[in-house]
């Protein structure tokens, strides 16, 4: 049985509903990454992240599912062990301030929109970017 917390706007789930979490603020900042690795892992043209503070970023119930690929560039995802589902990004220099999660996985909608595509450099051939978001190379420190 999942926890509830009333405070918390937000609430996302894997696929099977196994692991579930709540947001209470989610941040600004969220991104389309097109990184080879977000793009394999997520099985689609690019990955799109949000971030939360840690302190307002809660798993209600099914952590013991949650399984983490460790990348050979020190990059963590975390997902579910049971079907597969992509919920959390841990870059390799985190600070452990923010939880970057996967908002294809949210159950209630946002106000927030992405603001960025990063590392458009490794993007799909097969795709192409239309929008009017600003599009960096890298991360969002790298050429635009």
């Amino acid at each position: 049985m999942c926890e509830t917390e009333e405070k918390n706007q937000y609430q996302g789930a894997c696929l099977c509903g196994g692991i579930q979490y709540a947001v209470s603020k989610i941040e600004d900042r969220m991104a389309h990454c097109h990184c080879s690795m977000c793009r394999k892992f997520h099985g689609a043209a690019f990955a799109t992240f949000g971030e939360a503070k840690k302190e307002n970023f809660q798993w209600l119930c099914g952590e013991e599912l949650i399984r983490v690929y460790e990348g050979t560039n020190g990059t963590k995802r975390l997902f579910c062990s049971v079907c597969g589902s992509s919920l959390v990004f841990v870059p390799s220099n985190d600070s452990g301030r923010f939880v970057e999660f996967s908002l294809g996985t949210l159950d209630t909608p946002i106000p927030q929109r992405p603001d960025a595509h990063i590392f458009t450099q490794y993007s799909a051939d097969w795709y192409e970017i239309t929008d009017d978001l600003p599009q960096f190379l890298n991360g969002r420190d790298g050429k635009e």
